[in-house]
C-alpha cells in the first residue's frame, strides 16, 4: 500500500527537495504541498492523506494550530502529523502532543530517518527524536499538576503485561527493543500497545508516553527501566 504524504512548510525550495526525496520511494507519494497552516488544513480536507509533514514556523495559522485542527476532525482520525522543525524546545514538544501529532523530528534528520519515520507514523506508531523525547520528559516532570490524558483509574483495566510495554514505550524503546527485552515477537509488543492505547481513549503511542510520566509509572527517567 502507498502511503500518501501532504507537505506543509512556507518553503518552497524545501518542499521540493522533501517531494524529490519522498517520491523516490516506491511505497511513499506527496499527494499536495501547502504553504501554510490554513492551506493545509484544507487540503488535508480535500485530500486525506496518510501523513502530514508538517512545519511548526509558518505564516498566518501556525503547524501547531493546523495540527490541532486536523486532529480534532472525527472524519480525519486516520491522517496522522509528524512535525519536522528546526525549533525543537520543549514547549512545542509538549504543545504537538497536546495537538495530537503522532511525531517530532528536528530538520537536521537523515533522509533515510525522516523516510522511516513517515512510514511509522503511518503504521500507527509514534516518533520522537531523542532531543523531543528529553524535551517531553523535563516539560511534563516540571509541571506535575497539567490535567492528566487519562485519569489514573483507567489504568486499573490494563493487564500486568500492557502496563509493561507501555512504560517501556515510555523510556523510548521501540516495538523491536521492547520484543527483545521482554523475550515477546514485535507484533505481540504492537498488539499490547494497540491494546493499551484502545483501553485509555488515547489517539496514539505518543499519548500514552504522556500518561505513562503523568502516573508515575517511569521511575527513572534519564536512564533504563529498572536502571
Amino acid at each position: 500500500m502507498t502511503v500518501r504524504v501532504l507537505l506543509a512548510d512556507d518553503q518552497a525550495l524545501l518542499r521540493a527537495t522533501f517531494r524529490i526525496l519522498i517520491d523516490s520511494e516506491p511505497d511513499l507519494t506527496v499527494v499536495a504541498e501547502a504553504a501554510d497552516g490554513q492551506e493545509a488544513v484544507d487540503l488535508v480536507l480535500a485530500h486525506e492523506p496518510d501523513v502530514v509533514l508538517m512545519d511548526i514556523r509558518m505564516p498566518g495559522t501556525d503547524g501547531l494550530a493546523a495540527t490541532a485542527d486536523i486532529c480534532a476532525r472525527p472524519g480525519l482520525s486516520a491522517t496522522r502529523v509528524l512535525i519536522l522543525t528546526t525549533f525543537e524546545s520543549d514547549e512545542n514538544v509538549a504543545k504537538a502532543l497536546r495537538a495530537g501529532a503522532s511525531g517530532f523530528l528536528g530538520k537536521d534528520v537523515s533522509p533515510d530517518l525522516l523516510l522511516a519515520g513517515i512510514r511509522t507514523v503511518a503504521s500507527g506508531d509514534s516518533l520522537l527524536s531523542p532531543t523531543a523525547t528529553r524535551s517531553l520528559i523535563d516539560r511534563f516532570l516540571a509541571a506535575p499538576d497539567r490535567p492528566p490524558l487519562a485519569p489514573p483509574e483507567r489504568l486499573a483495566a490494563l493487564t500486568d503485561r500492557e502496563r509493561e510495554v507501555m512504560t517501556l514505550a515510555a523510556y523510548g524503546k521501540s516495538n523491536t527493543e521492547i520484543a527483545d527485552h521482554l523475550v515477546l515477537s514485535p507484533l505481540t509488543v504492537r498488539s499490547h500497545i494497540q491494546r493499551a492505547m484502545s483501553k485509555l481513549d488515547v489517539r496514539d503511542r505518543a499519548q500514552l508516553v504522556v500518561i505513562a510520566y503523568q502516573n508515575g509509572l517511569v521511575q527513572n527517567p534519564r536512564g533504563n527501566p529498572g536502571g
